[in-house]
């Protein structure tokens, strides 16, 4: 038999307390909107008394029409010695329009007596009179056991009082919540069990991430019965975050039988879903995120490339086109043929063991100067081109002149003057720019559009800078990495420049970036694959 388990996302609220983290009004609603298409269970979308922006989100969301999920407003019980109806925090709740009320109260003695400063009896007065209050008014009603797991490990006959208030009051679910995100799998076990054996209402689990245990202690959870797994995507939220939803997914659909989760078909957006979330939470992606992370399917040892192409479950406990990404084979100095050939296979090169030695023997020259491919895809591209013989550059830099001017306080000037040899004649452009790098690239773009127009798809998005042997000073030599975007069809660009002088090397990664773009547009070589 199949069990159904609800997840809860509280992304909107929850992890938009993580440090660093401001969605808008309009950002909420389409991250609501896109749990909402996936099949997500509940959708909390922040507390309506906090501010103006949570407020109207509920105002908003009031008028959508959901497919699948619920939206839930947060809150907390009554404030002491208030009656709930006049209390202003049960009155957001009430006039929030959502179908859904989830309401957070004390569990630890710790915090009743010397937090809130309240005795037993009225803090299951709080519980029972805010919990029946909101069920009274026909709203369904889940009760977040705050702190439950360091509550129940103090005194657990106090703990368990609280949530059977809860229940008592109408509560149609109670969530444990691991607030401090200290424990340990085998007490959240122990915990849900003892706690199911207690209620007759379902129980949910809510893990904060401060032992790094979060996915174990929500998977310990839900093995013990829990129907219900709180978190958000990509694990943001406040000190450590939150439990990644995305992992629990995964985890409880290909390591784990007889469960059912979101829709038919969604686990395969998970990979885009993160991406999503990232680009609207303007947070730079994790590379190292288990499962939808660019390394989660990241081979960069010769022998672990080797027995991929091979075998590939041999080094990935997945398939990674199951959770929507993709496998990638890194090439460095560490590498060895299988990598070369892996990466090679897309232009039928990989039968030509001289090529592949050659390439091989050139990426380690390079490396030993301070290049590095695996964040330059298009850079190795071009390299293989290169050592193929099937590189024949557009257009030869002849010379070029950056000059900074300023004057008193007033903002620096910096102009580029570039001469380029393009379809065999010289082409002579100035371009001005916020820095040496920016008035270059806009010369060259300058230079070539009027015979690449294709060239003005292409953007450039970040540059970054990385000084490689800081012991010469000054005088180091640096690797810049420069991430442009095809506008034509949305894929990110990176490649890789190496000097003393970081102009140069920005204007080699420059180069890098225009060429594989032409080289592209002709059908030479093969995009990456890698969409923003």
């Amino acid at each position: 038999m199949t069990q159904r388990i609800q997840i809860y996302d509280t992304t909107l609220r929850d992890g938009s307390q993580g440090e660093g983290v401001n969605f808008s009004l309009q950002d909420k609603l389409l991250i609501a909107q896109k749990l909402d298409e996936l099949g997500f269970d509940y959708i909390e979308g922040g507390y309506p008394l906090s501010n103006p922006k949570d407020f109207e989100f509920f105002q908003r969301a009031a008028e959508m029409t959901w497919k699948h999920a619920k939206i839930c407003a947060f809150g907390m019980t009554r404030r002491r010695d208030c009656k709930p109806e006049d209390d202003i925090g049960m009155q957001a709740l009430r006039d929030s329009k959502a179908s859904v009320c989830t309401v957070v109260g004390k569990t630890w003695d710790l915090h009743v007596f010397e937090v809130l400063r309240v005795d037993e009896s009225e803090n299951l007065a709080m519980i029972r009179d805010s919990v029946g209050y909101l069920a009274g008014l026909g709203r369904e009603l889940i009760y977040d056991a705050e702190h439950f797991f360091d509550g129940w490990r103090a005194n657990p006959e106090f703990a368990l009082k609280t949530v059977k208030a809860a229940e008592e009051a109408g509560a149609s679910m109670v969530c444990l919540c691991d607030t401090n995100g200290g424990r340990l799998p085998e007490e959240v076990a122990a915990a849900v069990t003892a706690v199911r054996a207690a209620l007759k209402v379902p129980v949910g689990i809510h893990c904060h991430n401060d032992g790094d245990l979060a996915v174990a202690n929500s998977l310990a959870a839900l093995d013990a019965g829990a129907l219900q797994v709180q978190g958000t995507i990509n694990g943001i939220g406040e000190r450590c975050g939150n439990v990644d939803l995305i992992s629990v997914v995964a985890n409880m659909t290909f390591k784990k039988r007889g469960y059912e989760m979101l829709r038919e078909g969604s686990v395969q957006r998970l990979c885009d879903l993160s991406h999503y979330v990232y680009e609207l939470a303007n947070l730079n992606h994790r590379n190292n995120q288990a499962w939808v992370g660019r390394s989660a399917f990241a081979h960069k040892g010769g022998m672990h490339v080797h027995a991929v192409n091979r075998i590939a479950h041999s080094y990935e406990h997945i398939d990674p086109s199951l959770i929507g990404n993709e496998r990638r084979v890194l090439v460095s100095e560490l590498s060895g043929r299988s990598n070369i050939v892996a990466k090679a296979t897309k232009y039928k090169l990989d039968n030509d063991n001289e090529l592949m030695k050659k390439i091989l023997d050139r990426v380690q020259d390079l490396e030993n100067e301070g290049y590095q491919f695996e964040a330059a895809e298009a850079s190795f591209d071009l390299l293989i081109q290169k050592v193929a013989g099937n590189y024949s550059s557009s257009f030869r830099r002849k010379s070029y002149h950056v000059h900074v001017q300023t004057d008193g306080d007033s903002p620096a000037i910096t102009t580029a003057v570039l001469k380029l040899s393009v379809s065999d004649r010289d082409v002579l452009v100035a371009g001005e720019g916020d820095g040496p790098v920016n008035a270059l690239d806009n010369a060259l773009r300058q230079a070539l559009v009027q015979v690449f127009p294709n060239l003005a798809q292409l953007r450039l998005v970040d540059y970054k800078v990385r000084v490689i042997n800081s012991t010469e000073g000054t005088a180091a030599r640096v690797r810049v990495v420069i991430e442009s975007r095809d506008d034509n069809d949305g894929e990110v660009i990176n490649t890789v420049g190496v000097s003393e002088n970081v102009i140069e090397a920005s204007w080699l990664a420059l180069v890098d970036s225009v060429e594989y773009k032409l080289l592209k547009d002709a059908g030479i070589v093969i995009g990456n694959g890698r969409r923003d």
